[in-house]
């Protein structure tokens, strides 16, 4: 055998088990409810996200996550698809390291950064996994209409190169990926200055 098949054989036995490791896109990571409140003329969004046992574990292990919520409103549209009109995008990046017993998550949000410390890895993955009165919107500055809020969570396994990206677009990229819309509601509020 050339020196050139067994090297083939090799790098494809070698992302097919890549392949069989990273098969497992836990699914079992579920969205809590997506609830929003209107006070003076601000959307508010809290939503959480139950994640499964293994990130916990991962985190136990000296493993780093990254988080990524995406909240997006949306207008509904009888005959079109639905509108996009508005969203934030919240990281959350969980570093542990077992043997200091040091966790710390940082959560940024557009231009602000905040960087908290915990005792043990639950207590961080709670704090990471839950968005309190999250400021979306000023509904005054939006159109009439009725909306709903998409709420979107994923973790990506590990950065690829883009070129191992673009060959092998079977090998899964993210841990999981995982959504859920609020129920809808009307905006009725316009803003009416020049």
């Amino acid at each position: 055998m050339s020196y050139k098949k067994a090297f083939i054989i090799i790098i494809s036995a070698l992302l097919f088990s890549e392949l069989l490791v990273f098969m497992e896109t836990g699914s079992a990571a579920e969205i809590g409810d997506v609830s929003f409140r209107i006070a003076n003329n601000e959307l508010y969004v809290s939503t959480s996200l139950k994640p499964e046992q293994k990130i916990v574990d991962d985190l136990n292990e000296g493993l780093s996550k990254e988080v990524t919520f995406f909240i997006d409103l949306f207008r509904v549209w009888k005959i079109w698809p639905d509108e996009f009109v508005l969203g934030q995008k919240i990281i959350t990046t969980l570093k542990s390291n077992p043997m200091k017993r040091e966790y710390i998550a940082t959560r940024v949000t557009g231009n602000l950064s905040l960087e908290k410390r915990f005792n043990d890895p639950q207590s961080m993955v709670n704090w990471a996994m839950t968005l309190s009165d999250l400021k979306l919107a000023n509904i005054r500055e939006l159109e009439q209409g009725i909306c709903y809020i998409k709420v979107t969570v994923e973790s990506r396994i590990r950065k690829l190169p883009p070129v191992i990206g673009y060959l092998f677009f079977f090998v899964p990229d993210k841990e999981f990926s995982v959504s859920k819309n609020s129920q809808n509601f009307r905006i009725s509020t316009r803003n009416t200055q020049p």
